[in-house]
């Protein structure tokens, strides 16, 4: 199962309180087909069939094909230089 690094768990809380989202809020990660790339974006709720991983409060919520593929990984995420939210896919251990 993905686990998230106490980065990652502050930066999505972070995320949901600044929307003023509901706590069953998080981000999503979803596969995109064929491309080993994924989209993440924060999302109010999860959609039906998704995976959900809670960590201290943060949600993230992984579609079927994500859920496979980031099966043995950790969620990591920190601000670049412009302040902007990036988040990064590690090897366990990290």
């Amino acid at each position: 199962m993905l686990t998230l690094t106490e980065n990652a768990v502050m930066v999505i809380r972070d995320l949901a309180a600044q929307q003023g989202a509901p706590q069953v809020a998080g981000v999503r990660i979803s596969a995109d087909d064929g491309m080993d790339t994924f989209a993440i974006q924060a999302v109010p709720e999860p959609q039906p069939g998704d995976q959900v991983i809670e960590d201290l409060a943060a949600r993230v919520f992984l579609d079927a094909e994500a859920a496979r593929l980031l099966d043995d990984k950790a969620l990591d995420a920190g601000l670049d230089d412009q302040g902007e939210v990036e988040f990064a896919i590690l090897e366990r251990p990290w």
